[in-house]
C-alpha cells in the first residue's frame, strides 16, 4: 500500500513538473487595438504559424504549462502613429506571477531593462481571490514607485453594476485625469460579451454620466469579428453624438486583409464625412519615381549657386540656395593639440563669407571651373558633389513647399597637403 501511494505521488509530482515546464508559443500578425485603459488585458490579433512569421513583422506570445503569458516579443514593423495604449513599447515584456500580483518589466533586444511608451519600468497589477484585477503600480529600475509620462502612478478598478470603475492617481495621492490630453476623471469602463472595451463614460462622484469640460460623456468603440477596431464615437450626457474636441463626431477605420490599417475617415454628427486621410505604414509604401527634368536643372543650379555666391559676392544669392538650418562642417586643425577636428559654420556664417571674403577677388582664378555632379535624388532629398578649383563639397539638399535648398555642406581642400600625413 505504500508502495503504491509513494507511486501515486511521484507520478503526480512529475505530471504537475511537467506540466509547469511545458509552454507555447503563438505568433500575431497585430496588438488588438485599445485606447482606452491598461485594464483591457493584451491580446494578438491576426494569427499566423511560425513559417509565415519568419518572413513578416510580427508578435511573439509565450505562455506557461498553465496558459499564462510568460512573454511578448515585439517584432512587429510599423512606421505609422500608436497609440501608447495599443503598443507595448519595448521589444520584450516580460511577466511573472506571485499570489494575487502579476509584474510586467521592459527589455530592449540586449536584455537590459529599459521603459515602454508610457516611461514606465516596472508594471505591477493586483487582483482579489476571484482574479479580479484591482489595482496597478508603477515602479523604476530601483522598484521605486514612479509615475507615468501622464503624470499617473496607480490606477485602481472596482466593479459597480455593468461597469468597471477606473480611478487614477499620482504619487500624492491625488486624482489624475484619463490624460493629458483628455479630462475625463472617474470612469467607466463597459466590455461586451468578449471582453472587449465598448464604451467608455465620465462619471461624477455618484458615478452619474456627466459631461467633462468639453461636452463630452463617452466614448464607444466598435470591434469587427477578426477584433479589428473599426469604430469609435463620441457622444454627450444623453448618448448623443455631439463633435468632439479635435472636430469630428466619429471615425470609421478601414483595414486590409492583414489587419494594417490603411485609411482613416472622419465624420460630423449629420453622418456627413468631413476628412479622410490615408494611413502610411511599411504595407503602403510608395517608392519615389526617377527625378524630373525640372527637379534635377533646380538641384543643379541650387548647387551651383553657393560657390558663385561666394566667388561674385552675392549674399542674397546664398540666402537664396541655404536652408536656414544649414550645417557646413570643415576639417580643422588644433596645433596646440595637434589632432584634427569637425568645424560648424551656419548660414548665417555663409551670409558674412558671400558679402567680403572675395573682396579682393584672390581666392578664385580668373575663370573659375566649378564642376557640378548630382550622385543622387530621391524624392524630396540629393546629393550633390562641388568639385571647384580649391575644394571639394558634398551637399546634401532638400525640398521644401517645392523649392531646393542646401541643408549639410561637408568640404575639405582639394589640396590633401594642406592636412597631415596620415
Amino acid at each position: 500500500m505504500k508502495s503504491l501511494k509513494l507511486l501515486l505521488f511521484i507520478c503526480i509530482t512529475f505530471t504537475s513538473l511537467n506540466a509547469q515546464n511545458n509552454f507555447s508559443t503563438e505568433y500575431f500578425r497585430q496588438l488588438r487595438y485599445n485606447h482606452v485603459s491598461p485594464y483591457i488585458p493584451l491580446a494578438g490579433t491576426h494569427q499566423i504559424d511560425s513559417i509565415t512569421a519568419q518572413s513578416t513583422s510580427h508578435y511573439i506570445f509565450k505562455y506557461d504549462g498553465s496558459n499564462r503569458l510568460t512573454e511578448i516579443i515585439n517584432n512587429h514593423y510599423f512606421t505609422e502613429k500608436v497609440h501608447p495604449l495599443a503598443s507595448i513599447g519595448v521589444y520584450k515584456l516580460v511577466f511573472e506571477y506571485s499570489k494575487n500580483k502579476v509584474t510586467r518589466t521592459f527589455f530592449d533586444m540586449n536584455g537590459k531593462r529599459i521603459s515602454n511608451d508610457r516611461g514606465i519600468y516596472k508594471e505591477v497589477y493586483s487582483h482579489n481571490k476571484n482574479g479580479f484585477i484591482n489595482n496597478l503600480k508603477f515602479y523604476d529600475l530601483e522598484d521605486k514607485p514612479m509615475e507615468s509620462n501622464w503624470g499617473i502612478a496607480e490606477y485602481q478598478w472596482e466593479k459597480h453594476k455593468k461597469l468597471i470603475i477606473e480611478n487614477r492617481f499620482n504619487l500624492k495621492n491625488e486624482p489624475v485625469p484619463l490624460s493629458p490630453y483628455f479630462q475625463f476623471g472617474t470612469t467607466g469602463i463597459l466590455l461586451d460579451k468578449k471582453g472587449l472595451p465598448k464604451a467608455h463614460y465620465n462619471l461624477d462622484t455618484n458615478l452619474n454620466i456627466i459631461n467633462n469640460d468639453k461636452g463630452t460623456a463617452s466614448y464607444q468603440d466598435t470591434y469587427d469579428d477578426k477584433d479589428n477596431h473599426i469604430k469609435y464615437s463620441y457622444h454627450d450626457a444623453n448618448d448623443n453624438l455631439i463633435m468632439n474636441q479635435w472636430g469630428f463626431a466619429y471615425g470609421i477605420k478601414e483595414y486590409d486583409s492583414i489587419g494594417n490599417q490603411i485609411r482613416l475617415n472622419q465624420f460630423n454628427t449629420k453622418g456627413e464625412q468631413i476628412r479622410t486621410r490615408e494611413i502610411y505604414s511599411n504595407t503602403t509604401i510608395e517608392y519615389a519615381s526617377s527625378a524630373s527634368k525640372k527637379d534635377t536643372l533646380k538641384i543643379h543650379n541650387t548647387s551651383l549657386g553657393y560657390i558663385k555666391a561666394l566667388q561674385q559676392l552675392k549674399p542674397d544669392v546664398m540666402n537664396q540656395v541655404m536652408n536656414d538650418s544649414l550645417n557646413k562642417v570643415s576639417i580643422g586643425y588644433d596645433r596646440e593639440t595637434k589632432k584634427e577636428y569637425a568645424r560648424a559654420t551656419t548660414k548665417t556664417d555663409m551670409m558674412a563669407f558671400a558679402n567680403n571674403w572675395n573682396k579682393a577677388n584672390n581666392k578664385f582664378p580668373f575663370k573659375p571651373n566649378d564642376q557640378i555632379e548630382i550622385l543622387d535624388i530621391y524624392n524630396r532629398i540629393a546629393t550633390v558633389k562641388v568639385f571647384s578649383d580649391n575644394w571639394v563639397d558634398y551637399l546634401h539638399l532638400i525640398k521644401l513647399d517645392g523649392e531646393w535648398s542646401i541643408i549639410n555642406i561637408l568640404w575639405q581642400h582639394k589640396d590633401i597637403n594642406r592636412y597631415p600625413k596620415e
